[in-house]
């Protein structure tokens, strides 16, 4: 393709059906309930996972259609991700829809500086920012050979509000922010880059926190209602479908939390 003229005519919605969809955590949470709306799209869903192979295991035999399967998608092993690469290479040639949605925290009160160690600030980042950089890279090529790929990155409003679980949490969905729109200027025009920030959502993502304090934290959203994974993972589908035109920038759903 000659990147220097623009492509003619508009795009049209995004037709998933038989498109070729890999989920960074997706055994649980928000990839898991990203790889059933995919799926139900009529996409072939690559389930990925860092330790839980036998949830994966679970989500891709209850997945509409065929040819789903489980991928191990460490975040922190960059081998590893290449070798998932070359595999996905080998069955399809090609990927369309890359979603990163694996990530980690820990709730540190921001005030206590002491709490967030070296250990856990490099894990944080190396798992939120690093991961999903070279998840990128090791799909690189196979999402340039699809001609029309997105990749979306599951952000968060604490990488704009600065609150969230813990400072380096925030540090590092802000950190994704920014290089989702520098990887959305040098990958086009083949690969959009899109960030999806919610707020809360009713997941484990989160150790040790409830349901009763994510309810109360949606009673303060002008929207007033609890975000659960399948709403994110709906905007994530809309997104890929219908934001034809969009790159490089992250959208907030949040129920309006941030205002």
């Amino acid at each position: 393709m000659n990147t220097s003229q623009a492509r003619p005519g508009g795009l049209g919605e995004y037709d998933l059906n038989g498109r070729v969809a890999v989920i960074t955590g997706g055994s649980s949470g928000i990839g898991a309930a990203t790889a059933r709306k995919l799926a139900a799209k009529g996409a072939t869903v690559w389930v990925g996972y860092n330790t839980g192979a036998d949830r994966a295991g679970a989500i891709v035999a209850e997945l509409p259609g065929n040819g789903h399967q489980t991928l191990h998608l460490p975040m922190a092993d960059s081998g590893a991700l290449d070798r998932a690469a070359e595999k996905v290479r080998a069955a399809h040639g090609h990927v369309d829809v890359l979603v990163n949605s694996a990530g980690v925290t820990r709730a540190v009160p921001h005030g206590d500086l002491d709490a967030l160690d070296d250990a856990l600030f490099d894990h944080v980042m190396a798992t939120n920012v690093r991961g999903p950089f070279a998840t990128i890279r090791a799909f690189r090529a196979l999402l340039k050979a699809s001609g029309d790929a997105v990749v979306i990155n599951i952000s968060s409003l604490a990488g704009v509000s600065g609150q969230g679980s813990s400072v380096v949490y925030g540090a590092s969905k802000a950190a994704l922010d920014v290089m989702g729109m520098s990887l959305g200027r040098v990958l086009g025009p083949e690969i959009r880059v899109i960030g999806i920030s919610p707020a809360g959502v009713a997941t484990d993502f989160v150790p040790g926190r409830s349901r009763e304090a994510v309810e109360q934290a949606a009673a303060t959203a002008p929207l007033r209602v609890v975000t659960e994974a399948d709403d994110i993972a709906l905007a994530i589908v809309g997104a890929v479908v219908f934001l034809r035109q969009t790159t490089g920038t992250s959208i907030l759903v949040d129920a309006g939390k941030h205002l």
